[in-house]
C-alpha cells in the first residue's frame, strides 16, 4: 500500500510521517486489497477546543472511502480516523462475502 502525506500550512514531521504509516501498514496487512493512503494533516485556528485535523482517503476497488477528525492532538485525530476507516472497510468486506 501506497501513503502520501501531506502538511497543510504547517511543518511536517517525520514522527508523525513513521506513527501514521506504521497504522496505515497494519490496517494493510488486515485488509490486502487497499491500494493506497492519502493523509492530509491541518490546523484549524478558529476551533479553540480542538483545532488537530487529520483528513484520510483510501483507495480500493469500488468507490474511495474517506474519514476526518478534529481533536486535541494528531495523534488522536489519525486513531479516530483511522478507527472510522476500519468501519467502512468492515461493511465493504462485507459486500465483497456476498459478491
Amino acid at each position: 500500500m501506497t501513503v502520501n502525506i501531506q502538511y497543510v500550512h504547517m511543518a511536517t514531521s517525520e514522527a508523525m510521517n513513521e506513527y501514521v504509516t506504521k497504522k496505515l501498514q497494519k490496517l494493510g496487512k488486515k485488509y490486502e486489497w487497499v491500494i493506497g493512503a492519502e493523509v492530509h494533516f491541518a490546523v484549524e485556528h478558529n476551533d479553540k477546543e480542538k483545532g488537530k485535523i487529520c483528513k484520510m482517503e483510501l483507495s480500493l476497488p469500488g468507490p474511495r472511502i474517506f474519514a476526518t477528525s478534529n481533536e486535541n492532538n494528531y495523534e488522536e485525530a489519525v486513531k479516530n480516523t483511522i478507527k472510522d476507516l476500519e468501519k467502512q472497510l468492515k461493511k465493504r468486506k462485507e459486500i465483497f462475502k456476498t459478491h
